[in-house]
């Protein structure tokens, strides 16, 4: 590895302003973010965190407010992802908002520290995941937004897909987030270090506020306070939902999270739609004919700006080539005949690619993305028969066990390929004991151990965090789910159709074979009305007039619907909200029997 390339190291100071001096802390003394947790990056790589991933957490955890050309400022090291502030007439434009209220807020209030209380005159968001949307409620109000005051500009479909991944998913994608991220981990050489992109997610509230301006087209452009700004669409790369944005002023561009220091995901851990890497590189050469000939810098929404005409092309043409590679390479193998893992093992990057620092899989990896490529294409089946009809996890390591010779026999063999250092091996064979008996203390220990050897070894660092997560959870139990990104705001922007999906996804179909009913919701604000049908486990619904009437009609606003997707459906629920229930009041509560709502606690290395 190139460690005498100190070139990051410098851009990652460069402009500096500001280091941030304080955590960020709610009302009632919780710590939300504290990035001096990482001050133990500054000493020398231990043998407990692979050296690559070492050096890419001491440059995520350069924190503080700084200047990226006179006029555009950033605030890193404040939450997963960075906001940008760029100064117009008056005011600013912000784009990006990080995950919390209380981190941009803290984020806002750095920046007017030392450039002045300029009031923000329009929002822009990269794209749909919830580092860039969530703190909004940090520098401007709906009331704002409303009264004309600031401006809001999204991609197209942005709504949707934000509460697409934090709704109908979010309480799997955000246990596994948890997993991810290293919420549970203590920070330290055997602990957390980073995710690689960032180092971690904030804890605080999450809010979001509708857009006002909805880019369609690339090549798009708006002025707001003086502040030029080009859009470039990038749908279904780094986010379903995306687009870069140039500002010709300054000659720069941001990359949103389509160009950053790191091979990012095709499928992210925490769980995902796979993502596009033929559309991914098809973007950035895109990218590199409209703005190339004159961007003078790039800056993203995570990590570092990049300067200089020749390296911004030289990094941006790195980026496209990298998915590339992986997508075509992936697509000449699997027309081979080699299934995912296979391919995951075969494919090595050129040496221009394997050279350069931000391809390496920090956040992303060549193994699981080239599995997701295979997936996006041939889905979950390669093939072979035998993996048809598989028996589920217990199943198949009791049976494992049982070859073996019982728990004892896999417990040791387990210990023997791990004092052999082969730790997958022994992940493998732990994995089955813990499984086949999840209560043997020896078995949890001895898979415990390999996962943390695992976690030491990895330079991915959600790799590490997965790892080190799972050692965690098999020695001290469940930790749950610490950061909630289905929040009030974002249930709030439920269309009736996504929350009558919602209410979907929680029936417990076995326990409504039985059940039949139909209710009728009115929206007296929007003169809308829904027939909601339950039979044959299926909650259905229809906007079309019917010609029987339902069994109940409920009457609301769709201001007020929302309230059906965030606790039980009881009658004093019904009531808090104005809601009026007329009709056999008993479908309420045999509706409500059937919703089984995910576990936020589901175990993940043990049965």
């Amino acid at each position: 590895m190139p460690f005498s390339d100190t070139r990051d190291f410098e851009d990652a100071n460069r402009g500096l302003i500001s280091p941030i001096d304080e955590p960020v802390v709610a009302a009632d003394g919780t710590v939300l973010w504290d990035n001096s947790t990482y001050d133990f990056l500054a000493g020398g790589c231990p043998d407990t965190v692979h050296p690559s991933l070492w050096r890419q957490s001491q440059l995520a955890a350069i924190d503080g407010l700084f200047e990226v050309v006179p006029g555009i400022y950033q605030v890193r090291g404040m939450d997963l992802s960075n906001t940008t502030l760029v100064e117009g007439d008056e005011g600013i434009v912000v784009i990006d908002t990080l995950l919390s209220v209380e981190t941009g807020a803290a984020a806002l209030a750095l920046y007017r520290k030392h450039r002045g209380d300029r009031p923000v005159k329009a929002v822009v968001v990269t794209h749909s995941h919830v580092d860039h949307f969530g703190g909004v409620k940090g520098f401007i109000s709906q009331a704002d937004v409303d009264a004309g005051q600031v401006r809001i500009f999204a991609p197209e479909g942005f709504v949707e897909d934000a509460i697409v991944e934090n709704v109908y998913a979010g309480t799997a994608m955000g246990r596994r987030a948890g997993y991810m991220y290293g919420a549970a981990l203590v920070r330290g050489p055997q602990g957390g270090v980073g995710a690689g992109l960032g180092q971690t997610t904030s804890t605080g509230t999450v809010s979001l506020i509708e857009p006002t301006d909805v880019v369609t087209t690339t090549g798009h452009e708006a002025t707001v306070d003086g502040v030029r700004m080009v859009f470039q669409m990038a749908p279904d790369t780094e986010a379903p939902s995306e687009f870069l944005v140039y500002l010709p002023a300054f000659n720069a561009l941001c990359a949103a999270e389509d160009a950053t220091h790191t091979l990012h995901n095709l499928l992210t851990l925490r769980g995902a739609v796979v993502r596009d890497p033929h559309a991914w590189a098809t973007y950035l050469t895109e990218t590199i004919e409209l703005f190339g000939a004159d961007v003078d810098v790039v800056f993203a929404s995570h990590h570092w700006p990049t300067w200089g005409n020749d390296r911004v092309v030289e990094f941006l043409s790195t980026q496209r080539d990298l998915y590339a590679y992986l997508h075509d390479q992936t697509l000449r193998l699997a027309n081979k005949g080699l299934v995912g893992p296979e391919i995951a093992e075969e494919i090595t990057l050129p040496p221009a690619l394997e050279n350069a620092w931000n391809t390496n899989g920090y956040y992303g990896s060549i193994s699981h993305n080239v599995k997701a490529i295979y997936q996006r294409y041939l889905g979950w089946f390669d093939g072979n028969p035998a993996h048809l009809w598989e028996h589920t996890p217990v199943e198949r390591a009791k049976r494992y066990v049982e070859l073996v010779g019982g728990i004892d026999n896999a417990v040791q063999k387990a210990r023997s390929a791990f004092d052999a250092g082969d730790y997958r091996w022994a992940a493998e064979l732990g994995n089955h004991a813990v499984f086949a008996q999840p209560d043997h203390t020896p078995a949890r220990e001895i898979l415990a151990d390999t996962y943390e050897q695992l976690g030491y070894g990895s330079e991915n660092g959600t790799w590490r965090d997965f790892y080190l997560s799972g050692a965690i959870e098999l020695r001290d139990g469940q930790f749950g789910t610490p950061t909630e990104t289905a929040a009030h705001d974002v249930i709030a922007q439920l269309t009736p159709a996504m929350l009558l999906d919602a209410i979907a996804i929680q029936v417990n179909g076995p326990a409504a074979w039985n059940e039949q009913l139909t209710i009728d919701i009115v929206l007296t604000d929007t003169d809308e009305r829904y027939r909601l049908r339950l039979a044959n486990g299926v909650l259905t619904y229809s906007a079309r007039p019917q010609r029987d009437d339902a069994d109940a009609e409920l009457i609301t606003t769709r201001h007020a619907l929302p309230v059906l997707a965030q606790g039980t459906l009881s009658a004093d629920t019904l009531a808090s909200a104005g809601m009026k229930l007329t009709g056999d009041a008993s479908v309420l509560a045999r509706l409500n029997a059937v919703l089984d709502p995910g576990d936020k606690n589901f175990a993940i290395v043990t049965p």
